[in-house]
């Protein structure tokens, strides 16, 4: 749909003038005589932006800005005035306007400014969106007693300057940890750059981390800067710092000391202000041990230290995380969430999860875009789920069996009643001895379709 522009004069020829070129340019025009009117209309229908006089004789094109900037703070405002002043100027900016634009008019400068306007306003709501998309991704989903603890620990970390050291296994969710102390930090403005340390060769971590000079070995064509660089004022996040080199580990360890390295090829010393964090999944004190890392870089590293729980040793969470990451994934991929059936859950629940929290996000966006149907059941989950089963059963497959013919049972048997009732959900109820918001349930939790043609008793 085209762009909505709201044009404001008391002067006939000008609307009749600027809503012609408007038009020829793609943009939907809506005028407005007065301020009243104006308001009137933003109040109806916000358009994409306003341009808008500011001497007219019912109100002035200031009070109307006013009201507009309550109603629609979004919607950029470009003045328009054939006798203004700077006074007049400043004071229009400094109540939201957009810009200011003298009369006589420039069709051409209209036009830039119109379309100056409604692409900042999308980039605004566009960086809203990221925004929500990133702090909903942050989020450290768990109420359990190590995930409590670990957030108090995220807040006081990201309350100083220090350095901390992440560890956990692969997937618990590290790199996550180390956003969230960033944006909770007084870095959270600047910069936070991100290196894996285990994905990027022996050869190149050095220009990777410090950057290299044009001609400094075959190949650097160009001047490139460092991740170091890139992070002054913000964040180094050195994710798998254990797999770094040992002559990289003595590098690092001299940025960490002077705070100022010099690229590769160059010879002038670059200072910086950079916060590193770092995160492995190794045990740093064993790789000390075999001679694998710098106990003298663990030490300037492990200033702060956290520790990321497996999914395994908070399964009390897993309920929780299933649910985010059925409304997350859905909003991303634009599908509708779906209900779990409780057996599902009790399996996830029991399997061990060696991919820990990745690995069930992964699991959860599988079912919910190849499962047809509105609920996910025992007979979706994945092969390596399939006997999964309550450490107290004796037999897991056997249990999970049972659980799959009970569901396949209840379902068929459901299904021939409400044909024997003709899909009347009421009347079967009562022929099968049940509540009928309990048979809603378990058509619900079991997918049975009702038929299109059902009767009206059936609700």
């Amino acid at each position: 749909m085209a762009d909505t522009i709201l044009l404001v004069d008391d002067e006939e020829g000008i609307l009749q003038a600027l809503s012609a070129i408007l038009r020829d340019e793609g943009y939907r025009v809506a005028e407005a005589q007065g301020g009243a009117q104006a308001v009137k209309s933003v109040t109806k229908d916000p358009p994409s932006a306003v341009l808008l006089d500011i001497w007219m004789p019912d109100q002035d094109g200031l009070e109307t800005l006013r009201q507009i900037r309550e109603l629609a703070p979004d919607v950029p405002v470009i003045m328009m005035s054939g006798h203004g002043t700077i006074e007049t100027a400043i004071k229009a900016i400094k109540l939201g306007a957009y810009d200011y634009i003298e009369k006589p008019l420039s069709l051409d400068k209209v036009l830039l400014l119109v379309q100056h306007a409604i692409e900042t306003r999308r980039l605004s709501e566009e960086n809203v969106r990221l925004r929500a998309t990133i702090t909903r991704r942050l989020a450290l989903i768990g109420a359990g007693p190590a995930m409590t603890r670990l957030k108090a620990e995220i807040a006081t970390a990201a309350s100083s300057h220090s350095r901390v050291l992440i560890s956990g296994e692969n997937g618990t969710g590290k790199e996550v940890v180390a956003r969230l102390i960033h944006a909770q930090s007084p870095r959270a403005e600047k910069p936070f750059v991100d290196v894996n340390c285990a994905a990027i060769p022996d050869t190149l971590i050095e220009s990777e981390l410090f950057g290299h000079e044009r001609g400094a070995f075959t190949g650097a064509t160009a001047m490139k800067r460092g991740r170091f660089e890139d992070a002054d004022g913000g964040t180094l996040f050195l994710d798998e710092v254990g797999d770094m080199s040992l002559v990289t580990q003595a590098k690092v360890l001299r940025v960490l000391q002077e705070q100022r390295f010099t690229r590769v090829g160059g010879g002038k010393p670059i200072e910086v202000d950079v916060r590193v964090i770092s995160a492995s999944n190794k045990r740093l004190t064993e790789e000390i041990a075999r001679g694998a890392f710098r106990e003298d870089l663990y030490y300037r590293l492990n200033v702060i230290p956290l520790f990321v729980p497996p999914l395994r040793d908070r399964r009390g969470d897993i309920p929780e995380l299933v649910s985010h990451f059925l409304h997350d994934i859905a909003a991303e991929q634009g599908l509708k969430p779906k209900a779990v059936h409780p057996d599902v859950l009790d399996a996830f629940m029991h399997y061990h999860w060696p991919g820990n929290v990745r690995e069930l996000r992964n699991t959860v966006e599988r079912l919910l875009i190849m499962v047809p149907g509105p609920v996910i059941t025992p007979t979706d989950i994945p092969p390596f789920l399939d006997g999964v089963a309550s450490p107290a059963s004796a037999s897991p497959r056997r249990a999970a069996s049972f659980r799959k013919a009970r569901t396949t049972f209840e379902r068929e048997f459901i299904t021939q009643s409400l044909k024997a009732h003709e899909w009347n959900v009421s009347k079967t109820a009562e022929a099968l001895g049940l509540e009928r918001s309990h048979l809603h349930r378990k058509i619900k939790l079991l997918a049975i379709e009702l038929r299109p043609d059902a009767s009206p008793q059936s609700g």
